[in-house]
């Protein structure tokens, strides 16, 4: 005999923001979303903890099967739980960064359409809440830095 909630519990993701520091210029890694919502935009790499993972093994997982990046050194960084954040349900998304230090290939697999290194300076619109994600990083990298 199976056990259901009565009462509607939140999803838990993952998102990725790699960075990467070229001669020119500091970039950022997205993927073009293949599936609604947000079908087609732009996003961080990540997705869906299932049931029997621990957060950093999902979010391993999720930049392997969306970029084909691994070995990468990812460190949390903080969870986003606001209420509408995702239009299907809610959703409440721990965020891991990290740095690309080596010469990786990405390739765009799984639900992304493509992969793709972005200037910082030039990034298009960010699907669900990923623009506020990377506003709260990017202050926190200016704070070290003062």
């Amino acid at each position: 005999m199976s056990f259901t909630y009565k009462y509607p519990r939140p999803a838990l993701t993952v998102d990725v923001v790699v960075f990467k520091k070229t001669s020119y210029s500091n970039q950022i890694l997205l993927i073009e979303r293949l599936f609604p919502p947000f079908e087609h935009c732009w996003a961080f790499p990540g997705g869906f903890v299932n049931e029997n993972e621990l957060l950093n093994d999902a979010a391993n997982r999720e930049l392997f099967e969306e970029t084909g990046l691994k070995n990468i050194n990812l460190r949390q960084f903080y969870t986003f739980d606001a209420i509408d954040r995702d239009p299907r349900h809610r959703t409440i998304s721990v965020v891991y960064i990290g740095k690309l230090t080596d010469e990786q290939p990405i390739a765009a697999g799984d639900d992304a359409a493509n992969a793709v290194w972005f200037d910082l300076n030039t990034l298009p619109p960010l699907a669900f809440d990923h623009g506020l994600i990377l506003q709260k990083i990017l202050a926190e990298k200016q704070a070290e830095n003062n």
